[in-house]
């Protein structure tokens, strides 16, 4: 990557729309994976944003019990790409391999910590009618939150299952990533 003037801010434009496109993936790979409705709005943006490189990949990278490998691939070579930019210095595949590996795992536990963050505001705001984002971050959180809300009932109509979810979510990622860190 050149260095210079303009380097800077086009590798931020670089990391910003590469780093979109992940979360998108990301998204596209959860809702799969719960089953979400496919015509709600969101879903089908979602879809048809990600449509193109994954039926391209689809051959090689099918769908595993619910999982869709294409798009976790996709996530690791745009990750990868982002991790050869960051450290134009040393190329090593290895270092930049568990980089992306470990960055791809940081993100979607931080979709699960800000899906479940928005979920609680919005049940002390309640919108009240249908809104396709709330339906879509309520089945985005459904996997984390279904055994936290199983062992911790409401008490006196207070549902603090979300904190235990989310401190749960917090030690995975601090018992997860640091090692994948010290791998590099």
């Amino acid at each position: 990557m050149p260095t210079g003037y303009l380097s800077n801010p086009l590798i931020l434009i670089i990391n910003s729309l590469v780093g979109a496109y992940i979360f998108v993936l990301i998204l596209r790979v959860l809702l799969q994976y719960t089953e979400a409705d496919s015509r709600n709005p969101v879903s089908s943006f979602i879809i048809k944003a990600t449509q193109a490189p994954l039926k391209a990949l689809k051959p090689i990278f099918p769908t595993l019990k619910g999982f869709n490998l294409s798009a976790l691939a996709l996530m690791l070579l745009l990750q990868m790409g982002l991790g050869f930019i960051a450290m134009a210095g040393q190329p090593n595949v290895w270092v930049v391999f568990i980089w992306s590996l470990t960055e791809l795992i940081s993100s979607i536990i931080n979709v699960f910590i800000y899906s479940i963050f928005a979920t609680v505001i919005l049940s002390w705001i309640n919108p009240g009618t249908y809104n396709p984002v709330v339906s879509l971050l309520y089945k985005i959180t459904e996997p984390v939150m279904k055994p936290f809300q199983r062992l911790i009932p409401p008490m006196g109509g207070m549902d603090l299952s979300p904190i235990a979810a989310l401190l749960a979510l917090q030690v995975v990622k601090m018992l997860l990533l640091p090692p994948l860190f010290a791998l590099m």
